[in-house]
């Protein structure tokens, strides 16, 4: 199976399915002299780990993360630091019951991507989806705690951050907005009100055995202007592929994205004055922090739409290899909105594009 690598200077490779012996990646373009511990991922692991709420997959992870290349530290050293060469990242899996899926070996979930991988492939590990199984991701969040500690290094303290802005068709009121509430509920939802409306909302459909999709909201500050490139490397562009590459997401969006095709060029203007400091600044942010492909220096704001997760307790209508019609229902533990552990995902994959980016601009400019 080919590209199971992205980034370009800051390069990721996952490897590992869901119901192996272990997932992992190998991340390599990481600059030299970088203090980095286990101590460092696994804070950022514990935001995504399953089994910490009712309303996600009760599967138990603990998610450890072991280094296993790409550090060293001896006795003349305060600390342990990256080398410059890759650093190995691996993280056992404890918690599989692949039984769970022995009704499912010969059929294809609808809305799931057993059909279109066995196609291409000819061969299918059901077992808790295999290689397409978002526990993938979990090597994705190690990653980007990586490349957060690439930013602060090149730029001070850069802050990225996510919430849940929209659960099925449940919405956040922007006015509630608080980051201090975003780790106060189990949904990552910046709006008090409305996780408390959450819980009753996602219990009755966690109890009817069904799921439901969500908006994710990605920030990104501490970024200067200058990071991207207008033709193909585009930093919208390329934060597009990353959250579009998550497990289950259907769009991405960037700024006010779609709601800007309603706008008059007024509207969506961000106008501009001279900031004291000498630097312009922006009186509105409907770009989303980029401009031709160039970030403009100010929050960088994306968000992605997460459909509902195939894996139900509904019969729905499917075939077999074989090409036999017949009903299935997906056992197991299984997320009834995976879009709440897709919130520290997609910081991850915020941070490891900015990193990316900010590496290869730091080449062109010296």
């Amino acid at each position: 199976m080919s590209h199971n690598t992205f980034g370009h200077l800051f390069r990721v490779t996952t490897f590992g399915e869901s119901h192996g012996p272990a997932i992992g990646c190998v991340v390599d373009g990481c600059p030299p002299g970088i203090e980095l511990t286990e101590a460092d991922i696994q804070p950022w692991m514990e935001k995504r780990r399953p089994g910490q709420s009712k309303f996600v997959t009760q599967r138990q992870e603990p998610d450890t993360v072991k280094i296993l290349s790409g550090v060293f530290q001896d006795e003349r050293m305060p600390a342990q630091v990256t080398t410059g060469t890759p650093i190995g990242l691996l993280i056992e899996n404890t918690d599989q019951r692949s039984k769970d899926y022995g009704d499912i070996r010969d059929k294809f979930r609808p809305g799931h991507a057993d059909y279109t991988y066995d196609a291409k492939y000819g061969v299918r590990d059901y077992r808790g989806g295999g290689r397409q199984s978002a526990r993938e991701t979990a090597t994705r969040v190690a990653a980007g705690a990586i490349a957060r500690k690439i930013l602060d290094r090149l730029y001070g303290k850069v802050t990225i951050r996510g919430a849940l802005v929209q659960m099925g068709t449940q919405k956040i009121a922007r006015a509630n907005w608080s980051w201090d509430e975003v780790n106060n509920n189990p949904f990552f939802c910046p709006d008090a009100k409305a996780a408390a409306e959450w819980e009753t909302y996602l219990e009755a459909i966690r109890k009817n055995g069904s799921s439901v999709g969500a908006i994710i909201e990605i920030v990104a500050e501490g970024i200067p202007a200058g990071l991207g490139a207008p033709v193909y490397a585009k930093l919208d562009n390329e934060l597009a592929s990353a959250l579009m590459s998550i497990n289950a997401v259907k769009g991405v969006e960037i700024g006010d994205g779609f709601a800007t095709a309603a706008m008059t060029g007024e509207e969506n203007a961000d106008e501009m004055r001279m900031g004291k400091d000498g630097r312009p600044e922006f009186l509105a942010n409907h770009a989303g922090g980029i401009l031709g492909g160039i970030s403009t220096g100010q929050p960088i704001v994306a968000r992605f739409a997460v459909k509902p997760t195939s894996s139900i307790l509904s019969p729905r209508k499917t075939i077999e290899k074989s090409g036999a019609e017949t009903d299935i229902i997906t056992k197991g533990r299984h997320d009834p909105c995976v879009g709440i552990r897709a919130v520290p995902v997609g910081e991850a994959m915020m941070a490891c594009v900015l990193a990316d980016q900010a590496l290869r601009h730091r080449g062109q400019v010296g």
